[in-house]
């Protein structure tokens, strides 16, 4: 009977490491209006991110873009692209495989926030990047 509940003691704490050891790790990168530029700090949030993952073979990693509603849906369209693109860049010459990487561009579609404010199209001008635990 000790045997027994030493084995599922033992599983149980190996599955909990588990979940602990894969954790999701998002961050948020901000872009002034227009813009899809990525500055120094921008990117070490982006390093600092990728370093806080301890194997990330056992990871996917999304790439979601959005902007506000200023300048028309096709702008908008353009410019969310711009803004993966520039992020993927970023994962790719920190070694992450493109393979890896799924892009999702959304434009002004599905804003987080309200555009109707200032502070809200300030929040909706991101790209989101999204580390998920595989499932194993």
């Amino acid at each position: 009977m000790k045997k027994i509940t030493f084995l599922i003691t033992l599983l149980f704490i190996s599955y909990f490491s588990f979940a602990q050891k894969y954790k999701a790790v998002r961050v948020s990168i901000y872009f002034g209006g227009g813009s899809y530029y990525i500055d120094a700090e921008q990117k070490q949030d982006i390093v600092k991110a990728i370093e806080s993952i301890k194997d990330l073979t056992k990871y996917q990693v999304s790439i979601t873009s959005h902007t506000d509603n200023i300048g028309g849906k096709e702008y908008n369209e353009w410019l969310s692209k711009m803004r993966s693109e520039a992020v993927l860049k970023q994962l790719l010459e920190n070694e992450i495989k493109k393979e890896k990487v799924l892009i999702k561009d959304f434009g002004q579609d599905n804003p987080l926030h309200n555009n109707d404010s200032h502070s809200g199209r300030i929040r909706n001008r991101r790209v989101d990047l999204l580390f998920s635990p595989l499932n194993m």
